[in-house]
């Protein structure tokens, strides 16, 4: 009788099961790593430890502590090297020192670990003797009265009077702090009228634990210690908004930061001679006057220059340069600056570049903007048209009660050809506005003019046809525009003069309105019309000063004479010729909450030394790698094959094939004596009828 020997199963490869594994693997190193490594670093011995106390003891168990180990050292039965005093002896003046012990035991703030290191190197190899004690010098600092402490009673109402707030949070114990105190100062100057500023101290418990940041068990700590600076940017009255500072304790460090990420104001670059030329002057926006700081030291720009640089920016482009004896040359013949710091203020190609001397404050930067934000010859622009009295929908520069004014403008491409015009029109301007070249010319019919010039009714701008097509094509309607208005098609370019004369009159206005019968279609088109009437007149004379003048002044004197048909139409808009930058549309619209993109970024390396310090990390590192090992094992071991127990001992019939098993129907005692049936595949007493013409004979 033949036997059969089951063959042993052959053993998988070690690469299948490393690679089977390697999850598991991953995770129980990652999770060893944690709890021999990553714990123990931060969760260093305690200064109550070294004393051999329990932590938070009072300071009578302190001195006790110390004063036995004292006494044990002079026996001789104390720690037997130098740095364990040295230990001990930090350890001891630091939590014999309220205010330091307070600190310590709250926020877990220790700033003179620095100072116990320093002597750990020094006497590491000296006797205990020769240390100068104490180690610590202990520090009183008390803020300056000129900045206001913040406590719980009055922290509701400085944050609901103020939109922006940068507040510190010191200790009168910190010598740190008292380092601080006049890089603050400065930053409170500095900040001056564009954010409050306020000082806590860290004794106030609550309001300190509320403005700290949290462990995972809740402890408060303040991770970069102290100082802490937290600001409230607009709008933000809860601590879940607010923003820390985690970079350098510099008066630039953090007036940048605040100015920047809270005030959303952009900066200001430096230039050199050669780029300030080139690239500020030569590429800058042609429509905005060039404001350039010229700086004696190179510091960046403060924030108050900085919102003012915000607030006009669309008027004018700011630079800083910096000055240098050997470049005092090109200073003084080129802008006529004759030292630095200065303020170099360039309008209208060709006029003589403003200089202001001396240091500036935020109000004399605002005065001089205010005084030179337009160009000589003013630039009609969407936001400079009410301004100007040059806008149909608007009034004139006299006032509401004005009825008629002028509005003189020169339209053409950027060319020489416009810049002649436009210095024809600034000497027309200049001579109109002083009495005396206006009694000199010879025609008296300038003094139209002149009066509507002196009463604000008359205002002179120009328009640059190029980028205000539209506008230019609807007040310079003649057969050759395109010279004028538009794209450059050809190498011609001719500036033209018109004046528009504007009359508003809102009793025929609202009358007209009313007594036309019409349908809500036609009312909404009628609030499109323009309220004020328009008649345009255009120069077709020679490019001549005394010409223009007479022209405007006889132009003038028959729009106030005579009465003139009131025309409403729709003037097309102005364009913007420039997109509105980023900074522009304030934190708010950008930043959700003060916790924007950026903000979340800077953040994950905190996160991560957070998640290292956390002890409830590694056991779940652990637990994931058992239950992965534990679920890799059961589906490897799983049984996918059918079980094939009869079919290995009896072999298959002649002619079966085992891929085409006919199926049958599962059968029972109760049904082996039933009739076949029409469905089942092979009735029981079947057999093949032989046919008579079969060939099988």
């Amino acid at each position: 009788m033949a036997t059969t020997s089951e063959n042993p199963k052959p053993s998988e490869p070690l690469p299948s099961v490393i690679q089977a594994y390697w999850l598991p693997a991953i995770l129980f190193c990652a999770s060893m790593f944690f709890q021999l490594v990553a714990i123990p670093r931060s969760f260093p011995p305690s200064h109550y430890d070294a004393l051999g106390i329990k932590s938070f003891s009072s300071t009578e168990q302190v001195n006790e502590a110390y004063q036995h180990l004292s006494s044990n050292w002079k026996q001789g039965q104390g720690p037997s090297s130098t740095l364990d005093m040295i230990k001990v002896q930090y350890a001891f003046e630091l939590l014999s020192n309220p205010t330091w012990k307070r600190d310590y035991d709250i926020f877990g703030i220790d700033e003179h670990l620095h100072v116990m290191e320093r002597v750990k190197e020094k006497y590491s190899n000296a006797e205990f003797s020769d240390i100068s004690l104490p180690l610590l010098e202990p520090t009183s600092f008390e803020p300056d009265q000129a900045f206001e402490v913040i406590s719980s009673e009055n922290y509701v109402s400085k944050l609901q009077n103020s939109n922006t707030l940068l507040v510190q949070v010191f200790s009168v114990g910190s010598s740190q702090c008292a380092q601080f105190s006049g890089s603050w100062k400065r930053i409170a100057s500095l900040l001056d009228g564009l954010a409050n500023t306020g000082m806590i101290e860290i004794g106030d418990l609550k309001l300190a634990t509320y403005l700290s940041e949290k462990k995972y068990t809740g402890a408060p700590f303040f991770r970069n210690g102290l100082p802490s600076l937290v600001a409230f940017p607009p709008g933000c009255k809860t601590s879940d908004c607010i923003v820390r500072y985690t970079g350098e304790l510099s008066v630039d460090a953090v007036t940048d930061w605040f100015a920047t990420t809270i005030l959303s104001l952009p900066r200001i670059p430096y230039y050199s001679m050669e780029s300030l030329a080139q690239t500020f002057l030569g590429k800058g926006s042609r429509h905005k006057v060039k404001v350039i700081f010229v700086s004696k030291t190179g510091q960046r720009a403060t924030p108050f220059v900085r919102h003012v640089a915000k607030n006009y920016w669309s008027y004018a482009s700011f630079a800083f340069a910096v000055w240098r004896e050997e470049e005092s040359i090109f200073w003084s013949n080129t802008f006529g600056v004759e030292e630095a710091p200065a303020i170099v203020i360039l309008r209208d190609p060709g006029v003589k570049p403003v200089v202001y001397h001396g240091l500036m404050n935020n109000s004399r930067l605002i005065d001089i903007m205010e005084q030179n934000k337009h160009q000589v010859l003013p630039q009609l622009r969407s936001i400079t048209s009410m301004e100007l009295g040059c806008d149909p929908k608007g009034y004139s520069r006299a006032g509401n009660d004005t009825t008629v004014w002028y509005c003189a403008a020169v339209v053409g491409r950027q060319s020489a050809e416009l810049h002649k015009m436009r210095e024809t029109m600034r000497r027309v301007q200049e001579i109109l506005s002083n009495d005396v070249d206006v009694d000199q010319l010879d025609d008296q019919t300038a003094s139209s003019a002149a009066v509507a010039l002196k009463e604000k009714r008359l205002t002179f701008a120009w328009v640059d046809g190029e980028v205000q097509k539209r506008f230019c094509m609807f007040y310079v309607n003649v057969e050759d525009s395109y010279d004028t208005c538009g794209p450059r098609r050809d190498i011609t370019d001719v500036p033209r003069l018109f004046l528009v004369r504007y009359k508003r009159n809102d009793t025929e206005v609202n009358k007209k309105i009313e007594e036309n019968p019409m349908n809500m279609f036609a009312s909404m088109a009628a609030r499109d019309v323009d309220p004020t009437s328009q008649l345009v007149a255009l120069y077709k004379g020679l490019n001549e000063i005394p010409q223009i003048i007479q022209w405007i002044s006889e132009t003038i004197r028959d729009g106030d004479s005579r009465d003139l048909p009131f025309h409403r139409t729709s003037t097309p808009e102005l364009v913007p010729e420039d997109v509105d930058p980023i900074w522009s549309k304030g934190r708010e619209q950008i930043i959700s909450s003060s916790r924007g993109m950026k903000q979340r970024i800077g953040t994950v390396p905190q996160r991560i030394s957070d998640l290292m310090g956390d002890p409830r990390f590694g056991p779940m590192l652990l637990l994931g790698a058992l239950m992965s090992f534990g679920f890799i094992y059961l589906r490897r071991n799983q049984s996918i094959k059918p079980k094939e127990s009869d079919n290995a001992s009896h072999p298959k019939p002649e002619g079966a094939d085992g891929s085409k098993l006919r199926r049958r129907r599962p059968k029972s005692q109760t049904n082996q004596n039933a009739s076949p049936s029409m469905t089942n595949l092979e009735p029981p007493n079947a057999f093949q009828m032989p046919f008579t013409d079969s060939d099988s004979e």
